[in-house]
This record gives structure tokens, sequence and C-alpha cells, in this order.
């Protein structure tokens, strides 16, 4: 299997799981230990100021904080997983992380795989992998990321992407 950092996994209409049901998924790390990653289209009710909504990155340690951001300087962030898109590092001064970031994104939690875990799921079909960079990962909050990106696949995907979300009111 190849690795998988900075690529998105798409729940496939198969994968029933509360958690991940119709979840863009940028997976942030993948090794031979594990893997894992954001779920970006999940807006939370939270928010970390009126302007700052925060997005709920996933089932596991959900009282963990993540800012990903996009960088003028990939060099400013802690870690990259794609391009100029990384993580904001923690113990940084903000003011000056601001002045060299284009976009951010805050997210609760994160996604997470125990070894072997992502590829089995791969292999029993539950994510549809698509590459990163040609989506925008700091798409608007009242985008239906899943399905635009179902979409642009087309094909089957076009399709796939019209389903609603619990497929019996079909």
């Amino acid at each position: 299997m190849d690795n998988l950092k900075g690529q998105l996994l798409l729940a496939s209409p198969a994968l029933f799981d509360p958690n991940f049901r119709r979840t863009v998924v940028l997976v942030t790390e993948h090794t031979e230990e594990g893997a894992a990653g954001l779920v970006l289209n999940r807006r939370s009710d939270t928010a970390v100021v009126e302007a700052v909504p925060v997005y709920v990155g996933g089932p596991v340690q959900q009282e963990a904080v993540l800012c990903l951001a996009e960088f003028d300087d990939p060099d400013d962030a802690a870690i990259i997983v794609l391009d100029h898109v990384g993580f904001v590092p923690g113990d940084g001064d903000f003011g000056l992380i601001a002045g060299g970031t284009r976009r951010a994104r805050v997210f609760a939690g994160y996604a997470g795989w125990g070894p072997g875990q992502l590829e089995s799921e791969l292999e029993a079909s539950s994510w549809i992998v698509e590459e990163a960079e040609r989506v925008d990962l700091f798409a608007e909050p009242d985008t239906d990321l899943w399905s635009s990106i179902m979409r642009g696949k087309g094909g089957i995907y076009r399709v796939v992407a019209m389903m609603p979300d619990d497929p019996s009111v079909n």
C-alpha cells in the first residue's frame, strides 16, 4: 500500500459508521504504525470565537485542538501535509503565524487508525481515495464537500454524489 499522506479519503456509500458517513478525510500521517487524518466537512456547533468555527476532525481525542493552515512559507508549519498545507505550531507566536498564512481551519479531534486498520478498510471498499491537490481543502462551510468531490470524479461517482444521506429514503 502506498503512503496516503496528503491524500483524501471519501467515505464510500457502504460505510455506515456515523463518525464517518459521507465524510472527506485528509490523511495527515500514514506509516506502518498506523494512520491519522482530519475530517474536513463536519462543522460543529461550537466556535472558538464568533468568527472562528470549529470542525469535528474525527472521533479521537475530541478535546484536542488542531489548526490546519495554508502557509506562505511551508517551513513555518509544524508538520506539512501537502504542498503549503500543514499544522500550525502549538508553541508559536500566533500573531506572526497569522501573518504568514493564507487560510486556516480549527479542528477538535482527529481520525485515527491502528496498524493495518486503514489498509483493511481500503480493501473492504470503505474509502475512495482522491488526490487532495485537486480539492479546496478550505471550502466554504455550506459546501457539500463530499458530494462536490464525488461529482468531480465523474462516471458512477456523479450518481453516488446524488444519493441521500439515508439511502432508505431514496
